[in-house]
This record gives C-alpha cells, structure tokens and sequence, in this order.
C-alpha cells in the first residue's frame, strides 16, 4: 500500500498533546501516530457498527472452583464458531489465564465475553477487538 502526504492543521493544545502520545506510546513520528488513531477509530465504528472483527477475550479466573472450569469450557463449546484458538495460563496456585481467540461480528463476541462475566469465580473478562479489513 502506498504512503500519500497530506497536510494536518491541529490546535496548538492538540498538537502539543499529540507530541506527548508520540513520546509516550514510542510512536516513530506523528504521522504513525495519527494512522495509529485513524485506525483505531475505524475499528471502534466497525465494533458498533456490527462489522466483522477479530479479537481476544481475556478472562483471569480461580482454577480451584472446579464447577468453574467445567462451565468456562462449556462456553467455549457454545460459541466453537467464533473461537479460532485458546491458551490456557496457570498463574498460580488458583488463577488461571484463558486468551481466547475470536473472529466473527461484533455483538457476537460481546454475547460471548459477557457470558463469562457473570460466573461466579471470575475475577476478570476483558474482550479486545481489532479489524479484519473484511
């Protein structure tokens, strides 16, 4: 894909907390930053706009509750079709580190990420999206 040049007219604040992201996120210039943003947003329009996204769910939870893991896999049984792939991380002792990744539309890996909020012995669920440039 090739590069093309624009010119950016910013507010002097904007710019100067642009020049800070730019520092802080170890972004190479303002130009990947501004892309960076650019996508992002795209993204976020897709994920409320119930496009097809890709992500990861998250979910940190107490291994020693056995019912648990019986119904952590059982979601992942239910919604086979939007899971690509799983990691399972022990932590320690007790908690354990599922990565689930997912592919389909957005509501769907929502639906699926708020199914594992509401078992007892989660501690927490984060679903991440990203586009799939479908």
């Amino acid at each position: 894909m090739s590069l093309k040049r624009f010119g950016v007219s910013l507010e002097e604040g904007i710019l100067t907390e642009l020049d800070q992201m730019v520092e802080r996120e170890n972004f190479p210039n303002r130009s990947r930053a501004i892309s960076y943003l650019v996508k992002k947003n795209i993204v976020e329009q897709k994920w409320s706009g119930d496009e097809q996204v890709a992500g990861a769910v998250v979910v940190v939870y107490d291994h020693s509750k056995m019912e648990l893991h019986k119904e952590v896999n059982a979601i992942q049984h239910n919604y086979n079709c939007l899971i690509l792939s799983g990691q399972h991380i022990h932590l320690d002792e007790h908690n354990c580190l599922e990565v689930i990744t997912v592919r389909g539309k957005a509501h769907k890996l929502i639906r699926l990420a708020s199914k594992y909020k509401g078992l007892k012995g989660i501690k927490n669920v984060e679903l991440v999206m990203s586009g799939t440039d479908d």
